[in-house]
């Protein structure tokens, strides 16, 4: 979008110049003529002297001017850092955290390779499954999301610690034994660690992560168990690095498609995923028919933020891409990983 504004108001300048210039040529051939019979013997192009004079009036106007200015100088830097690609696509670069108690669970750079592999698939949506998207659902697929990602640098720390609690996050801070985020504002920080234990130390979370308004806070990012990293050595059935796409999901602001409540039947406000009472687990067949508010809906469970196992998901919806899209523009929340 930035790219479109910024071509549009180039062609506007070029448009007004070469407007300007047939009639202001004719003009002063005409006045030239008339006073000494010689035809013009340079161009003359009054845009800039037009222009300013209307910002000197007209404070919208200068208003409107300055933040075109900001758009494009923010748009030309960050093609300039190789952080907008030519197609338009947003680059995120990704630091990996990597804190580990045995070598079994220092995940190595192959798996991280792979990872980064799945999420550029899924997002750019040339994962080898898309093609198993239901006839109903294939006209409000997302296709590519334009968001890809970029392995930027990967930190390691071994500890003695043989669990990390979610509500304490302690991982994230190197004086409780973790790593500290390298700028969240700029980077999106993913945790590996050994195992996840919940608010009540109880095991079985799988991963978890921050919504788009923890943007830049310390805490800021994404934490995973190592089990779950990538594909080779990962485990079944969650091995093909899909809990990383479904809770890069979240910190894009996507909530489970059921919503942010576990009642159920709440919005995940995109109104082409089907209303949905709660998760579905493992691979379901389909259709899978729901019901929510007394109507039966088929369910959307191969969305990746649903619960299914990984080789069951496989798609986002085009009202999902829009949505992670506004998060990473030039005004959203997480415009410092442009």
């Amino acid at each position: 979008m930035k790219k479109l504004l910024f071509g549009a108001l180039i062609l506007s300048f070029m448009s007004a110049c070469n407007s300007d210039n047939i009639s202001n040529q004719e003009e002063a051939s005409q006045d030239v003529s008339t006073s000494s019979g010689m035809p013009a013997s340079k161009r003359a192009c009054p845009s800039d002297l037009i222009r300013e004079k209307a910002l000197k009036s007209d404070p919208a106007l200068r208003a409107k001017f300055e933040a075109n200015e900001l758009q494009s100088e923010n748009f030309l830097r960050d093609l300039s850092m190789g952080k907008v690609l030519a197609d338009g696509t947003v680059e995120i670069p990704v630091v990996f955290n990597v804190i580990y108690n045995t070598a079994a669970q220092n995940v190595s750079d192959a798996r991280i390779a792979e990872q980064i592999a799945v999420l550029n698939a899924d997002y750019g949506a040339t994962n080898s499954d898309i093609n198993k998207i239901p006839a109903a659902f294939q006209p409000s697929a997302a296709g590519n999301v334009k968001i890809s990602f970029k392995l930027v640098a990967t930190n390691r720390k071994q500890s003695t610690k043989t669990a990390w609690r979610s509500d304490l996050e302690e991982m994230k801070k190197a004086t409780t034994g973790g790593i500290n985020a390298t700028d969240p504002t700029k980077n999106m920080n993913i945790w590996v660690v050994n195992s996840i234990l919940d608010e009540n130390n109880q095991p079985g979370t799988l991963g978890y992560a921050y919504y788009p308004e923890s943007a830049g806070l310390w805490y800021d990012g994404l934490v995973i168990g190592y089990q779950y990293i990538g594909k080779t050595g990962a485990s079944a059935p969650f091995n093909l690095g899909r809990t990383v796409t479904h809770e890069v999901g979240h910190y894009l602001n996507l909530p489970h498609l059921w919503g942010s409540s576990n009642a159920g039947c709440q919005t995940d406000y995109s109104n082409d995923t089907p209303t949905s009472p709660g998760p579905n687990y493992g691979t379901p067949s389909y259709p899978l028919n729901r019901t929510c508010g007394g109507v039966s809906r088929s369910q959307m469970f191969m969305n990746y933020m649903d619960y299914v196992d990984d080789k069951a998901m496989f798609m986002f919806s085009a009202n999902q891409k829009t949505r992670m899209q506004a998060v990473v523009a030039a005004a959203g929340p997480r415009a410092g990983l442009r």
